[in-house]
């Protein structure tokens, strides 16, 4: 993990309300893994004291190399705004690459992604990632849901791979007229996986965990948790482990990538 003062490459819309946004960092990002996240904090600004977490969308490479990081993030209040206000050439304050993220199981060659809403982030750079590596995607497919048309992210980067893409929308505005877990399951049943990657609302993750625990499948699971720190201090990040007598796990330190069957649903 380290400290960067991050250079601002591009802010663009990614939707109504949705940002990406290019940082170019003078570390090195090469070694960071899908579902790790960063800390940002913005410059010459006392308010809002905190960072605030952030998945790591993808990597921006330059000569073989990650010189930078793309973030995908939706505008919910002060900070957010203040990030999509944000210019080519600004500086921002960023501690990375944190916590632990998603494995691929040796010989596990059939893998389903579901993503709800802005979840969606940490699951591109894990297609992304596992492209660059000698790892057969043919088996896999992508399950993507929102709200609606307009909260559906990244079609434009999944569209171009050769995976099949389930898609859902609550209002019906586009895809299926569905919760994702619905054809996930029917998925599921139909051709089971060897593992299931998940993030999005909590509800969601928990159906999908109950699905995979259901049909015997291995699960793992992004949690989005409120972080003020990133590195274990503040504590203000627990979930419930599974088990009795009850203990806690923290997002940032023990995730924010769990094995579903770790967790208290």
């Amino acid at each position: 993990m380290l400290q960067h003062l991050a250079t601002v490459l591009w802010n663009k819309k990614a939707g109504p309300g949705y940002y990406r946004i290019g940082l170019r960092c003078p570390g090195n990002f090469s070694a960071a893994v899908p579902g790790q996240f960063v800390m940002l904090r913005l410059v010459r600004r006392l308010d809002p004291v905190l960072r605030r977490p952030f998945s790591i969308h993808n990597l921006v490479m330059h000569g073989g190399q990650a010189n930078g990081i793309e973030l995908l993030y939706q505008v919910v209040g002060k900070a957010t705004t203040l990030l999509s206000q944000l210019k080519t050439g600004d500086r921002v304050d960023i501690l990375g690459p944190l916590g632990r993220g998603f494995q691929l199981p040796s010989g596990a060659k059939k893998v389903y992604l579901a993503a709800g809403g802005v979840g969606v982030a940490p699951l591109v750079f894990m297609v992304s990632y596992f492209r660059r590596r000698p790892v057969d995607l043919s088996q896999w497919h992508i399950f993507l849901g929102a709200k609606s048309r307009e909260d559906l992210l990244s079609l434009d980067v999944f569209s171009t791979l050769n995976i099949p893409l389930h898609i859902t929308t609550d209002d019906g505005s586009a895809g299926e007229h569905c919760l994702v877990t619905h054809p996930l399951e029917t998925t599921v049943e139909q051709s089971p996986p060897d593992l299931i990657c998940a993030c999005g609302p909590p509800a969601m993750l928990g159906c999908v965990a109950d699905i995979a625990e259901r049909h015997g499948i291995a699960c793992q699971v992004s949690i989005e948790a409120v972080m003020a720190c990133g590195m274990g201090a503040c504590l203000g990040c627990a979930v419930a482990r599974r088990g009795e007598p009850q203990t806690y796990l923290h997002v940032c330190m023990d995730g924010p990538v769990f094995d579903s069957r770790q967790l208290k649903w």
